[in-house]
């Protein structure tokens, strides 16, 4: 089964349980070679990027939409070629990434198709209610569950159909929406050939093509990244007929590619910028290769970008020796697979983000006392209904112990629209009993209590 062979560091995360780690090659390290003198090619891991306005969307989808549902949620993560050459791209989350209402509505990815700086990709996102459910999650499971999607993807022809099914990823993630804490783990599973694939050549795009061949590389893949029906396609073939005839074409154009003669390459979208080595991606792109196409010698396209156009200088077209995994031709048999993402520290584990200094403290008022009423409502009264509430108008008789009390108990409910009225002084024994007051209030013989302003005590109460 699918799985990390790596253990945690258990003593620089003490919070988490062991669990599988995603393999992440060492990039700066020589490869390994083999008794052909080959070397072992070696893959920079992607990494992601979660804009602030996907936290957003997913609170408010929490206290709108889901409620206390953990079902797993189907999200969009974007990436690109790289297109600055001492930057690699990452997969972002942005607030578009999540469906208005799940399971209804059009397709986020269907909604991005044709945007050459946006490659949709599909992700799931399993977001916990505590964070002791977040620590206690089977990733293994998780893991495993979605590497077989991927291992069926291939199996079944739909990779060929729609590619980026080789990118899916997922994320677990707790979102604590009092302090605005929001913790998460990616996942981005990759299929491990065994025995590896080896390097037998790499060298830059603009050392392999004559000029012919490059110009007219580089005009198919404009025309291919200009067109909104295959600019977000990030894996393809790229099928040279002569030197100054070439086709970029979908992977199910595979047969006749073979038919039509001709050189063929493999091509994915690469968002790293390493000069020796090519990005994550195409990990998955070579285990496909192997299974449906039965590949043992692959040269690859990875296709990189210099100012919003491809550039042979900064692509690389890199010669691989590939063998079929034993076991490999069993479809029930999902092989070993590795990816989960290391945290800011380099280490095995999660990330936090806190955005309570971006959000205004009555906002964050306002939203930990509406959270408080919804958990009220999903978990013992399903009827309680809150916008009337928050719409009520109350008047108050009366601002003294009682009166106190009373409005602070309709506050707790919902209330958000109370007027008081009270003809009585401030004392200086009521503000400890008399939560509407402070001991300012006192002072100058201590002014009626219903002309006072009591926004610092109701922050997110309109009160009068």
């Amino acid at each position: 089964m699918a799985d990390g062979d790596e253990k945690e560091d258990m003593e620089t995360r003490p919070a988490f349980e062991s669990a599988d780690r995603g393999s992440f090659i060492n990039i700066s390290a020589v490869g390994g070679s083999s008794s052909s003198g080959h070397s072992i090619l070696q893959f920079s891991p992607l990494q992601s990027t979660v804009d602030e306005g996907f936290w957003r969307k997913l609170a408010d989808l929490k206290l709108e939409v889901l409620g206390i549902s953990e079902n797993p949620l189907e999200v969009t993560g974007f990436y690109a070629p790289m297109f600055h050459e001492q930057v690699s791209n990452h997969l972002k989350l942005l607030s578009e990434s999540l469906q208005p209402d799940p399971g209804r509505g059009t397709s986020v990815s269907i909604k991005f198709s044709g945007n050459r700086n946006l490659c949709p990709v599909p992700g799931i996102l399993y977001n916990m209610n505590t964070l002791d459910t977040f620590k206690a999650l089977d990733r293994r499971a998780l893991f495993n569950l979605e590497v077989q999607k991927i291992w069926e993807d291939i199996h079944s022809g739909k990779v060929e159909e729609d590619s980026s099914l080789l990118c899916r990823f997922f994320l677990i993630s707790y979102a604590d929406l009092k302090k605005w804490n929001f913790y998460y783990w990616f996942a981005f599973p990759a299929l491990v050939l065994e025995p590896p694939a080896m390097l037998t050549d790499l060298r830059r795009a603009s050392e392999v093509f004559s000029i012919e061949e490059g110009t007219a590389l580089l005009a198919a893949c404009n025309e291919w990244r200009q067109s909104t029906s295959t600019a977000g396609v990030p894996f393809f073939l790229v099928h040279i007929i002569s030197n100054v005839v070439v086709r970029l074409r979908p992977l199910r154009d595979w047969e006749a590619c073979q038919q039509e003669g001709g050189k063929v390459l493999l091509g994915f979208y690469d968002p790293c910028h390493l000069p020796a080595n090519p990005g994550w991606p195409l990990r998955n792109f070579l285990a496909f290769a192997v299974v449906r196409w039965g590949l043992e010698r692959a040269t690859v396209l990875c296709y990189r970008e210099k100012g919003g156009f491809g550039d042979l200088q900064q692509c690389l077209v890199v010669d691989i020796l590939v063998s079929t995994p034993p076991g490999w031709s069993n479809h029930e048999l999902v092989p070993k697979a590795v990816g989960w993402e290391l945290n800011s520290h380099g280490k095995l584990g999660p990330r936090l983000i806190n955005l309570a200094t971006e959000m205004d403290p009555k906002r964050l008022a306002i939203s930990a006392a509406d959270l408080n009423l919804k958990l009220m409502r999903w978990r013992a009264l399903p009827s309680l209904d809150l916008k009337c509430l928050s719409s009520t108008k109350c008047l108050l008789l009366g601002a003294g112990t009682l009166g106190c009390q009373v409005a602070r108990n309709l506050m707790a409910w919902g209330v958000r629209h109370i007027t008081l009225v009270d003809r009585g002084h401030v004392a200086m024994s009521n503000p400890l009993r008399q939560s509407l007051y402070t001991h300012d209030d006192c002072l100058n013989g201590g002014g009626r209590g219903c002309f006072y302003d009591h926004s610092n005590a109701w922050t997110f109460c309109d009160s009068r």
